[in-house]
């Protein structure tokens, strides 16, 4: 499959290189097998939350990790535990698992719980105060006079 070509874009951006990348990094990953499964909330004007069902797994054996601009979590179900059981039916996968989420800039994990099967992942945008929007004070040249009408 051919990459999509982000070079109109170019032209109206600034500094977007890492987003075009990223998105075809995206595009170019095979689908992914879906488990476990999870939703991304939009909690607040900068706040988010990512619920991932996670029946089977006890708070020790799961990890969440962030770097830079990613969060990775991670399960992986203690080895014994599975050898005692005999199952007539497994209807509840219980597997070992790794699923990564691209984070926009500013985004920082604010917390984590687990209930009733649920982890809960909340996410907060924190935009630092150099990088907020500002207003820049135009003066005029004092060597030339202002014409007013």
């Amino acid at each position: 499959m051919r990459g999509f070509d982000y070079s109109p874009f170019y032209r109206a951006t600034v500094g977007f290189d890492r987003m075009f990348d990223l998105l075809d990094n995206v595009a170019g990953q095979a689908p992914g097998n879906g488990y476990p499964p999870y939703n991304i909330e939009k909690a607040g004007d900068n706040a988010y939350r990512i619920v991932m069902a996670v029946a089977g797994f006890a708070e020790s054996e799961l990890s969440l990790t962030q770097k830079e601009n990613e969060l990775v979590v991670t399960g992986q179900t203690a080895p014994n535990a599975e050898a005692e059981k005999q199952y007539l039916y497994r209807g509840i996968a219980g597997r070992n698992f790794e699923r990564r989420f691209q984070l926009a800039d500013h985004v920082k994990v604010t917390g984590a719980k687990l209930a009733n099967g649920l982890l809960t992942i909340e996410l907060q945008r924190e935009i630092p105060d150099e990088k907020k929007a500002r207003s820049i004070e135009i003066q005029a040249d004092a060597a030339k006079p202002v014409l007013t009408h």
